[in-house]
């Protein structure tokens, strides 16, 4: 099989390193900047710590992973360092509450340690010994890439969580516009047929400069032939769904989902408002009414019941591959585009737009098929239960960071939404959460078997 593979980068770039420690930094206080002052201590999603944890966390994750276990030294602050070390994923609000943590510290100590925090590892960037053989937390500087995507992870993280802080306690950033709610065409429904093929699921390490644990080893996976659909399910489509009673039909759901829903209480999805006239959409600053164009939010549960409705299922994660990186002639691409950088014209992606945009707007972004949007505008729901590939093995710098939750219970989302970094823009990359999730940018497409 032929596959375009990267160039690996041995020798490790210091300059780049702490620029990017520093602009990583940057967009985390931007991000934050947003918030009230008595929002630091709120918790906006339930299942998730309060915004002070983040401020600590962030860098203290970097403190542990590549300070501590890296250089081994004694850290910063060890009290919060352990206070901050890892957040929490609990299945239903009840088990979060038995993890909240009782008094969390004053603003100004937990501010004072990130300042600290960020001098001890910018001064360890500038002169210790970043990258060694060694220590297999400083093989390929591993440690250093551990706590720079990590944070570009967290950025993510903070903006679903800001989108549902109330609207009084967020002030909108200067580059801020409205979103763009052109519904002056529908969207045909529209399905592809992709050839049965070989996809590439993962990476060998041997080939880039860094891949986190659950992207190792490369896998090499047949896929029959199947149709996918063109675009992201929108709003619109879900609509119908809604219209032609889906939340009251237990028969599109799993038993354990059925549940679920019974259990949430809800008959729309988590953006979605009822107001005055129809639906609205939840904005990170506003409400507007529902852009019918733009990609559907949903859970795992949800997205499951649609395609059970439409008589369809979920793509599993290869014929994700396939559909994303797969050609006609067997040769795969680095991106749904081709093997060309990415750059603001493929997708939605890295903080270009503060909301979704209608699918199809990327049309410098669609796969060898003519398949839009598969990377930006909304992580892509797969059918996949998280697991590690064949030969898994923990990483050194964060071992808990994949295994800790191979428990059957996150399935692997695929693509990249409008709050994804750009260094975590790669076929190889995966992401998880559990199926009744709904705070996150979410959306999915549709699979049908070709006979």
């Amino acid at each position: 099989m032929n596959t375009s593979r990267a160039m690996a980068r041995t020798v490790f770039d210091r300059q780049e390193a702490i620029q990017t420690y520093r602009d990583n930094r940057a967009r985390t206080e931007a991000l934050f900047q947003i918030l009230s002052h008595d929002a630091y201590y709120k918790r906006p999603v339930p299942l998730r710590h309060p915004p002070v944890f983040y401020d600590g966390h962030i860098p203290a994750f970097a403190v542990n992973s590549f300070l501590r276990k890296g250089l081994g030294q004694s850290g910063v602050n060890s009290e919060l360092e352990e206070l901050f070390a890892r957040g929490i994923d609990p299945s239903d609000p009840d088990t979060a509450e038995k993890s909240a943590v009782g008094a969390w510290p004053r603003r100004e100590q937990v501010r004072q340690y990130v300042q600290d925090a960020d001098d001890a590892i910018l001064q360890a960037l500038m002169s210790d010994t970043i990258e060694s053989e060694k220590n297999e937390v400083l093989h390929r500087g591993q440690g250093v890439w551990t706590m720079l995507e990590h944070e570009v992870m967290h950025q993510e993280t903070l903006l679903y969580m800001w989108h549902r802080f109330d609207f009084t306690q967020k002030t909108r950033p200067v580059n801020y516009t409205a979103a763009g709610t052109d519904e002056s065409f529908a969207l045909k429904e529209d399905m592809v047929a992709v050839s049965g093929g070989e996809a590439t699921l993962g990476v060998d390490l041997a080939d880039v400069t860094f891949g986190w644990d659950n992207e190792v080893p490369l896998m090499i996976v047949d896929v029959p032939a199947f149709e996918i659909d063109t675009y992201n399910v929108t709003n619109a489509n879900y609509r119908a769904f809604i219209e032609a009673g889906g939340y009251q039909t237990p028969e599109y759901w799993s038993g354990d989902a059925w549940q679920r829903l019974q259990d949430a209480n809800r008959a729309h999805p988590l953006f979605w408002e009822s107001g005055p006239g129809g639906w609205y959409w939840r904005g990170m600053f506003e409400t507007i009414p529902l852009p019918l164009n733009w990609p559907v939010y949903v859970t795992h549960d949800e997205a499951s019941a649609f395609a059970r409705w439409k008589g369809l299922r979920l793509p599993t994660e290869a014929e994700f591959h396939r559909a994303a990186y797969g050609t006609l002639n067997g040769v795969e691409r680095l991106y749904p585009w081709g093997n060309t950088k990415v750059d603001a014209s493929r997708g939605n992606f890295d903080f270009q737009h503060w909301d979704p945009v209608s699918v199809g707007s990327y049309p410098a972004g669609k796969s060898a098929w003519g398949i839009h949007d598969l990377v930006g505008n909304g992580w892509e729901w797969t059918s996949t239960v998280f697991a590690g590939f064949p030969g898994f093995r923990p990483m050194a710098s964060y071992p808990e960071y994949s295994a800790d939750f191979f428990d059957g219970d996150h399935f692997v989302v695929k693509g990249a939404s409008p709050a994804t970094g750009r260094v975590l823009i790669r076929r190889s990359f995966r992401n998880w959460f559990r199926p009744s999730y709904p705070y996150m940018y979410a959306t999915f497409r549709c699979v049908g078997d070709i006979t």
